[in-house]
């Protein structure tokens, strides 16, 4: 069998281009001799026919543009794509399961009574509040003594938790 025809069907077999193919030349006598598929499979197994790897991207050119991105380049409007509301808006539903969490979770504790607890939830479901810290705010803005602690766990309580 032709040097040129070994390649082909070691390259068939290995799922892999031409150019991923390299013979031995110290084994030419043993890659003529080779007259079946599997007699290529032995060669390439033997190491008669060298199969090259596969060559993978190499993230460092990635790496530089994320730094640069977080330092803010590429950036501008020349980059943005889709319109502001699609372009990283936290989801009304996300914030306002973790609102109505707090306010669960102050009710359960007994540091507001249900009728605190309904006009919070009324301003709440009204998209008063932007964050979970400006409803603890407004909370403790109306007298609502809420200790240090309970404040700071309150204001990292997660939604997925339940």
């Amino acid at each position: 069998m032709s040097n040129k025809l070994v390649r082909r069907i070691a390259a068939h077999v290995s799922n892999k281009g031409l150019n991923k193919v390299v013979l031995k030349p110290t084994s030419m006598e043993s890659i003529n001799n080779a007259l079946t598929r599997d007699d290529v499979k032995k060669l390439i197994k033997d190491g008669h026919v060298i199969i090259k790897k596969d060559m993978h991207n190499i993230s460092f050119h990635s790496k530089v543009l994320k730094r640069k991105r977080m330092e803010g380049r590429a950036r501008g409007p020349g980059k943005k794509k889709g319109t502001k509301k699609a372009r990283g808006f936290v989801d009304y539903k996300k914030r306002i399961r973790g609102q109505r969490l707090i306010l669960h979770e102050l009710k359960q504790s007994s540091i507001i009574d249900n009728n605190l607890f309904k006009a919070f939830n009324r301003l709440v479901k009204g998209n008063v509040f932007q964050t979970k810290t400006s409803l603890l705010n407004h909370i403790k803005s109306k007298g609502v003594p809420i200790s240090e602690e309970k404040f700071s766990e309150l204001k990292h309580i997660d939604t997925k938790r339940r």
